[in-house]
């Protein structure tokens, strides 16, 4: 069995874990992180986009709000690239309770979050299409924040300075020696070998599944509550802006603009299981109900995707509470030497997306501290690789830079003008066989036809340039088609309810996916069952009614 060494091993390939593994190799450490998937494929890919201004927890969690204003100003200037600078608004509808705004204004003064209050008209003006019945309005600084960019970027940042990231290795063992952890035994999904990792800390930043990893560990009383929450994208910008309801949070209160979509955001409901992905349609229906109280017309919009995501909402075992809407979003950072007598071993987790370099911080500063270094945190002056000229996303810049080579390069993405250059590079990059990989690097197939033009051409580049056989890369198409599908089918109507009735015809009419010719050798080591609805399959050609 291969065994590595390393200063410090990460468990968690997140936001949070991934913003761990730079901190650490900017202060000189070595590093191997590790995750079961790809970077960036469980919480911390599955949100809404915003970047917090912190005005969202002003009165109810004083504590997060803090964190949110003085992390948002942060990132502005160190992952600049990643961020696209809308401005958010609060504005008081008619179905809030209208003392709730001087509440609001309060708040953001008490924890620093800059607020102005601005003229409805002004509000209605920036954003015509919010609703007209709205009584005050207040501007902040929230922004949406591309995530994928994001950990990519850190993890870069963290492999040019000799950190080895491991993505699809799942851990399977925590190793102790007496009082102390010792490392971890991974499993790599994709090839089958076994891997030991002698790590002088353990860091377990693995979110909601920091539990899991703890009883690996023989520590119990590290609880997590999983809060499942659901998001719709709209296939366009309906607001600019992110547009947020003035009162206490609740479901459906907010709309991000982020890239070409807007999403609507979002339910939070308990669930045992941080891998629950369950889409009510119940929840679905409330959640465009509450959209249209914010942006009138919003049912008639077309409505792209919906998704889960789960947060890790962290809770002392020693409170009964129970209820995710009233668990603190503020993080948590257990030194296990400290808590239960364990060396070698660091949980992080709760806090926001938002947060999560103040959360590498002081994590990796309590990992400095057992290791005996004395290093100071350059994360919050360091430029992530892409962010060195401070300059933010503008939205069209991949359109600006297509209209300069229109005759010289092949789009392969039409939606999302992913160009076959790019395509072809992030393949030879990654070395992944999953186009799912590839689409959270590019935003393949993240436009309105979900995949449905694009994706058998990337399948066919991907064969050409790696290697494939055709079942592998035939395979690739089954698992992309399924987990599109799991998004899709919950919010068919209208127009997209059209636009997935033309790709069945593709993939059924033109390509018999059904009875194509596959590989039990796919990217993440397994073939689904069967591809796409909730019992399990695409529904056959004139069944997608």
């Amino acid at each position: 069995m291969v065994t590595l060494t390393t200063d410090v091993l990460v468990i968690g390939g997140g936001a949070t874990g991934a913003g761990v593994a730079w901190d650490a190799s900017l202060r000189g450490l070595d590093v191997v992180l590790v995750d079961r998937l790809d970077l960036a494929e469980g919480t911390s890919g599955r949100f809404h986009g915003l970047l917090h201004s912190g005005g969202r927890y002003v009165v109810k969690d004083p504590l997060a709000a803090r964190e949110c204003i003085g992390e948002n100003r942060i990132l502005r200037r160190v992952a600049a690239d990643s961020i696209e600078d809308t401005g958010g608004v609060f504005v008081t509808t008619p179905f809030d309770d209208p003392a709730y705004a001087d509440r609001f204004a309060a708040g953001c003064k008490e924890t620093g979050v800059d607020c102005e209050e601005i003229p409805v008209a002004v509000a209605l003006r920036e954003e015509p299409r919010i609703n007209s019945e709205i009584t005050r309005a207040f501007r902040v600084p929230d922004a949406n924040i591309d995530v994928w960019k994001t950990v990519g970027s850190l993890a870069r940042g963290a492999q040019q300075r000799g950190a080895r990231i491991l993505t699809y290795h799942e851990v399977t063992a925590i190793h102790r020696d007496g009082d102390g952890v010792t490392g971890a035994r991974v499993h790599d999904v994709r090839g089958g070998e076994e891997l030991d990792i002698e790590a002088r800390v353990t860091v377990n930043a693995s979110g909601a599944w920091a539990g899991r990893i703890a009883d690996l560990a023989g520590i119990e009383g590290v609880r997590v509550l999983p809060g499942r929450g659901i998001m719709i994208a709209m296939n366009h910008r309906l607001v600019n802006t992110v547009v947020n309801r003035c009162q206490m949070p609740t479901d459906g209160d907010i709309i991000v603009p982020i890239r070409t979509v807007s999403v609507v955001g979002t339910t939070d409901k308990h669930t045992d299981d941080p891998d629950d992905h369950t889409v009510l349609q119940s929840e679905v229906d409330a959640m465009l109900d509450e959209g249209e109280k914010l942006v009138p017309g919003f049912r008639q919009a077309r409505a792209l995707r919906v998704w889960t995501g789960v947060r890790p909402l962290f809770e002392d075992a020693k409170e009964s509470e129970t209820e995710t809407r009233d668990v603190t979003r503020a993080h948590a950072l257990l030194d296990h030497q400290q808590r239960d007598g364990v060396s070698g071993f660091v949980t992080i987790t709760g806090g926001k997306l938002t947060t999560f370099r103040l959360m590498a911080e002081q994590t990796v500063d309590a990992v400095c501290k057992a290791l005996g270094v004395e290093q100071s945190c350059k994360t919050a002056s360091e430029p992530l690789p892409g962010s060195e000229s401070g300059q933010n996303y503008k939205l069209g810049e991949r359109l600006g830079r297509k209209e300069q080579n229109l005759r010289d390069e092949q789009v392969i993405c039409e939606c999302e003008l992913v160009a076959r250059a790019k395509l072809e590079q992030a393949i030879r990059s990654t070395g992944s066989t999953n186009l799912d990989d590839i689409r959270r690097q590019l935003r393949l197939g993240m436009g309105p036809c979900q995949g449905g033009f694009c994706i058998y051409r990337a399948a066919g580049i991907m064969h050409e340039l790696d290697g494939l056989s055709a079942g592998q890369a035939d395979s690739s198409i089954l698992a992309f088609l399924q987990e599109r599908w799991k998004g899709v089918w919950p919010v068919l109507y209208g127009d997209q309810l059209r636009q997935m009735r033309f790709d069945e015809w593709i993939f059924h009419g033109v390509l018999d996916v059904d009875h194509l010719p596959i590989s039990a050798n796919t990217a993440n080591g397994e073939l689904p069952d069967s591809v796409g609805s909730p019992d399990g399959a695409i529904p056959a050609a004139g069944s997608a009614t």
